[in-house]
């Protein structure tokens, strides 16, 4: 795996909603809207936030919300051209900041050339072998297809076809060769691990130093890395378990999942995450306000490659309905530049920046064993170690009604906390502390 991304801190965005684009692709006719500058101002924000990479959601071409492509060589013009996107790149490397692109290679819109193309000539389409399509089943376009999930206008590829790995292939060595340093890669899940092996070897070839992430939600984790080639997946085991055990005050199944994620981060580094542009917002999602931060003190201690969702460092709330439309909630369009921000969300943004600063200073954190060390219905302990035994943190949360006392060594040294009385062995009720052991 790459070294870099062991250093870096993504700021997730998903561009058509922050920067307020218009729900559906632009008339043939019109001009391109330069919406991809509004990124500029924000790129100062993520780094006093803490982060040192910007994790973008679809920019290509897509028929609505982007997950739905039909060009993957160009810039949706919803958002602005090619030159707008070499501009970003510029600005980001001016700044230090890594750029993830997304990259939707499970299945594409309809009005896709090569679907078209079969949709225009049926199975004398030189691009049928292109898709899973059964030309005697009959259906509304003369026959059916396999789709996405029962979403009828994504289209499944057919990653058996060598002409789709090579599409694909083609796609991420364009991007890449224009300034990008890595593919969150959609529905990865959804997707053969043999043709990702394939992709991945070929893309590595040409750009070694590119990250390679998974969106992967159940199964083998590690799987996707040993068998397909990636470099790492989404987290979602412990994503859930965070939010889940805050909200039942059950840390038993958020010890269950550092056991777990213990396992994985000594094969690999998965991406860690509390919030995403496909899940309810962590402030909407957790019943109890005051736990918020427990969430942000396990994303900033365990190891892993972190990554905050845009704007649940401001506390933004919005919950996903299972509907069309479902996800505006969270994906709202944000003020043209920080200042525009609602004076409520700046606390939780300074939590962030200290938590967020101070895994900072601990890079060992990125792959350190973890340990719990302490557990009961309403309180863990985890003990966080450096492998080559050089340091390590005790982190402590309790979501009790009263202060818990636990058994750490005297002379620790309280590193954060909240609520706190300066006492390492004492966490507050409905607090958290962050000590070095002595």
């Amino acid at each position: 795996m790459t070294s870099w991304v062991r250093h870096v801190m993504w700021w997730q965005v998903y561009p058509l909603g922050f920067l307020g684009a218009e729900p559906q692709q632009l008339p043939a006719a019109a001009e391109p809207v330069h919406r991809l500058a509004g990124l500029h101002t924000w790129l100062d924000y993520l780094v006093e936030l803490g982060c040192n990479g910007l994790a973008l959601g679809p920019i290509f071409a897509a028929e609505t919300h982007g997950y739905d492509t039909v060009d993957h060589f160009r810039i949706d013009r919803r958002l602005g051209t090619e030159s707008d996107f070499d501009t970003l790149v510029t600005e980001c490397r001016r700044r230090g900041v890594r750029l993830l692109l997304d990259g939707v290679f499970n299945h594409v819109g309809r009005d896709f050339p090569a679907f078209q193309d079969v949709l225009r000539h049926g199975r004398d389409s030189s691009h049928a072998g292109w898709f899973h399509i059964d030309f005697d089943a009959g259906g509304p376009d003369g026959f059916r297809y396999a789709d996405f999930e029962g979403h009828r206008h994504l289209v499944a590829l057919n990653h058996g076809e060598p002409a789709v790995a090579d599409y694909v292939v083609k796609v991420m060595n364009h991007w890449l060769d224009r300034g990008a340093d890595g593919w969150r890669l959609d529905a990865a899940y959804a997707v053969p691990l043999e043709f990702w092996a394939t992709v991945s070897e070929r893309v590595k070839a040409a750009h070694p130093d590119a990250w390679l992430l998974g969106e992967v939600i159940h199964g083998d984790y590690p799987a996707w890395v040993d068998k397909g080639g990636l470099d790492s997946t989404t987290q979602y085991e412990l994503w859930k378990a965070v939010w889940s055990s805050l909200n039942d005050r059950n840390f038993f199944e958020l010890s269950w999942a550092l056991d777990r994620h213990a396992v994985f981060s000594s094969q690999f580094l998965p991406l860690t995450f509390v919030g995403n542009h496909d899940v309810t917002r962590l402030a909407s999602v957790l019943r109890d306000s005051r736990h918020v931060e427990h969430a942000i003190v396990v994303l900033s201690t365990v190891p892993g490659v972190v990554s905050v969702y845009a704007g649940d460092e401001q506390a933004f709330r919005g919950v996903k309905e299972d509907r069309a439309g479902g996800d505006d909630a969270v994906r709202p369009a944000f003020p043209a530049e920080p200042a525009g921000l609602a004076p409520y969300g700046w606390p939780i943004y300074r939590r962030h920046q200290q938590l967020l600063g101070l895994r900072r200073r601990l890079p060992w954190l990125v792959d350190a064993k973890i340990e719990v060390v302490h557990l009961t219905n309403e309180q863990i302990a985890y003990l966080a170690s450096a492998f080559d035994g050089s340091d390590a943190v005790l982190v402590m949360l309790n979501v009790s009604d009263q202060p818990q006392r636990l058994s750490v060594s005297p002379g620790s040294v309280v590193l954060a906390a909240e609520g706190h009385n300066g006492d390492a062995a004492e966490v507050p009720a409905h607090g958290w502390v962050i000590a070095r052991p002595h």
